[in-house]
């Protein structure tokens, strides 16, 4: 479930990201209403198993069962909480069309709600969803660091949409001989001193190592790292993301100040 909206005095329009159609909205009637049969069960951050109508201009929910519920456990933890809801927010915003098979960002977002939700301890490779290849799992360090798993989804979800950025040789002229030195968001990446545009940021190498670990699931290297080199990585994915969204992830100014 990604967000609700209410429809009318009872009804409430779901948005869902499916695991094989994709982002699709559809109507819950008579969900506000306090009887109602699966109300509790259409809410933000639940993973639920569906049976939906087709209809005229939004399809309709007949049947809910919870399959898991991830609010819970981010409710009490306010900067988790936000990290997830930034999460949700991007999930959407990557998937444009509705009812495209979207399977990857789907498993991806199951993946860092589950992060988000677990205890500190790594989560062992059998908890991982067997349907998903080990790099689409932001969750090889759970709970440590709400920021970590939230680049990582950030930048995993974005190389899954096609826009990973270039860290390994230079953005523009593609030289991986070449030493890189800037991060150069509408470039896509690393640039060289050759290309590098102006205002392009200049980030430390640690910065851009972390951004490597998180990028290809390397959570030893991650956890390792210092906290400014955290904080230095987070702006620039955030930065990053909302480049090539076009659009602001809303969620994001609470997590900056969580």
């Amino acid at each position: 479930m990604l967000r609700t909206q209410k429809l009318g005095e009872a009804d409430r329009i779901v948005t869902l990201l499916c695991r094989q159609n994709g982002r699709v909205r559809a109507v819950a009637k008579g969900v506000r209403r306090t009887k109602s049969r699966f109300g509790a069960r259409l809410e933000p951050f639940t993973h639920v198993d569906l049976m939906i109508h087709p209809g005229r201009s939004l399809d309709v929910i007949t049947q809910a069962e919870a399959i898991r519920a991830y609010g819970p456990p981010l409710a009490a933890d306010y900067p988790k909480y936000t990290a997830g809801a930034a999460m949700l927010e991007t999930a959407e915003r990557l998937t444009p069309v509705e009812k495209e098979p979207a399977i990857r960002q789907f498993l991806l977002l199951i993946g860092g709600l589950r992060a988000l939700g677990e205890a500190a301890e790594p989560a062992p490779a059998s908890s991982l969803d067997p349907d998903a290849p080990a790099a689409t799992h932001p969750s090889a360090a759970i709970g440590r660091d709400h920021r970590l798993v939230l680049d990582a989804y950030f930048l995993r979800s974005l190389a899954v949409a096609g826009y990973a950025p270039s860290l390994g040789e230079c953005a523009r002229c593609g030289n991986a001989d070449r030493r890189l030195t800037a991060f150069a968001i509408g470039s896509g990446g690393m640039v060289c001193e050759s290309c590098r545009p102006p205002g392009a940021a200049s980030p430390s190498p640690q910065t851009i190592t972390l951004m490597r670990a998180l990028l290809r699931g390397d959570w030893d290297d991650a956890m390792r790292s210092e906290r400014r080199h955290r904080v230095e990585c987070s702006g620039l994915v955030a930065a990053y993301l909302q480049w090539h969204l076009e659009h602001s992830i809303r969620s994001l100014r609470h997590v900056e100040r969580a």
